[in-house]
């Protein structure tokens, strides 16, 4: 019999132990179909996990715009955008996201995370300072590690905080970026975008938000650099087009300048094929809607406001509901008892949560039907919640 090699062994036994501790992961086949339809198993679901806030991803006009780029433009960009993959509709693009967030120019990436670690790394390095909010998308610290900046940690939309790093830190160092994102990815509420705008000019620092769960379904869309009616101090506006836009990519809104050298500088857009043309139509498709249809943008909070109020929390700020009930194993549990009764809620567990706040992190969408809100809300009151109260 062939001796097992240290590499299976080893990661064998980092496995034995993520399962002990309820944190291993794994792939389910999920297949999505209109509105909040998902199926597992052979067994049809009403999913509340999904990101497409807006459902586009299944509306008709994005999809036929997808098929007349495969048709026009081929399956694939076939290069990296500075070789031969930045086909003619990446120009329309980035137009668009400019107009969107009320900036002069726009960089698309191939996706969110290779957006974060770009940007950040071809702004700041060593010599450099990056503060960085506590919850912030893990893709941000990425681009913090990888640019080699000091970087230090403010506790979660703390403004105090932060203030006390920049009057500690700011002095000693060339250039200083501030890092958060515009909407929490895992408790839904909002940065205090406006505050830290002046307070990052106030110190001569570049205020970087992560808008990727917030353009669409925030500010009538536009996301979280527009809560209270216009546009904050926000020079380098983040996001993705995986969410709410219902496709796939990232993007950079910013100054003409700033997106000339992401350009030139961002390994991250250099080094990688170019997004397909069917996911550059389809998200220039959706962000047609996202500008034309306000209603539409409205009603993910709306049902996430249905849901609130049938369990007495307090109103959310986005789409995003979290459920915290502490423990892995009985997050786990919780989310199997879910989807025995119909329901496709995915418990979050660490290190993509912090130790001890393992949740149900709920999200809505425009097709939810409030028949399913109400039941999954009466079911986490009946259920769960009297459970979490006993512990």
């Amino acid at each position: 019999m062939a001796k097992e090699n240290s590499l299976d062994a080893f990661v064998k036994g980092k496995l034995d132990a993520l399962e002990k501790r309820a944190l291993r992961r794994v792939l389910v086949e999920t297949a999505r179909g209109p509105a909040a339809a998902a199926e597992r198993g052979g067994r049809k679901l009403v999913s509340f996990c999904c990101n497409d806030y807006l459902n586009l991803s299944q509306s008709a006009r994005v999809k036929e715009a997808a098929k007349a780029a495969i048709d026009a433009y081929g399956a694939g960009s076939g290069a990296s955008r500075h070789i031969t993959g930045n086909h003619p509709l990446y120009t329309e693009l980035e137009t668009r996201l400019a107009r969107l967030k009320e900036t002069e120019d726009c960089v698309v990436f191939g996706s969110g995370y290779l957006a974060n670690m770009g940007i950040v790394s071809a702004l700041v390095g060593p010599g450099d300072l990056v503060l960085a909010d506590e919850l912030s998308h893990n893709c941000l610290m990425m681009g913090a590690r990888l640019s080699y900046a000091e970087t230090h940690i403010f506790r979660h939309n703390d403004l105090e905080h932060l203030a006390e790093l920049l009057e500690a830190h700011r002095g000693n160092a060339r250039h200083c970026m501030i890092l958060t994102d515009g909407v929490f990815s895992m408790d839904g509420d909002l940065a205090p975008v406006r505050e830290m705008g002046e307070l990052a000019r106030k110190h001569d620092a570049w205020l970087m938000t992560d808008d990727a769960h917030g353009i669409g379904v925030v500010a009538d869309g536009k996301g979280s650099s527009f809560i209270g009616g216009t546009k904050a101090d926000v020079p380098l506006q983040m996001g993705t087009l995986s969410k709410a836009v219902g496709g796939y990519g990232g993007y950079l809104c910013a100054s003409r300048a700033v997106c000339d050298f992401i350009r030139t500088r961002a390994r991250t857009l250099i080094y990688t094929t170019g997004l397909p043309p069917t996911s550059v139509a389809a998200a220039i498709a959706s962000i047609d809607i996202i500008e034309s249809d306000k209603e539409l943008t409205r009603r993910p909070v709306e049902k996430a406001k249905r849901f609130t109020r049938a369990l007495n929390l307090p109103d959310p700020e986005s789409p995003i509901v979290p459920v915290l009930l502490g423990d892995a194993g009985t997050t786990l549990d919780a989310s199997k008892m879910l989807e025995a009764e119909g329901f496709l809620v995915t418990g979050i567990r660490p290190p993509t949560v912090p130790e001890g706040t393992a949740r149900l992190r709920i999200t809505f969408t425009a097709e939810h039907e409030d028949a399913d809100i109400d039941r999954l809300a009466a079911i986490i009151r009946e259920r769960i919640m009297p459970k979490k109260a006993a512990e």
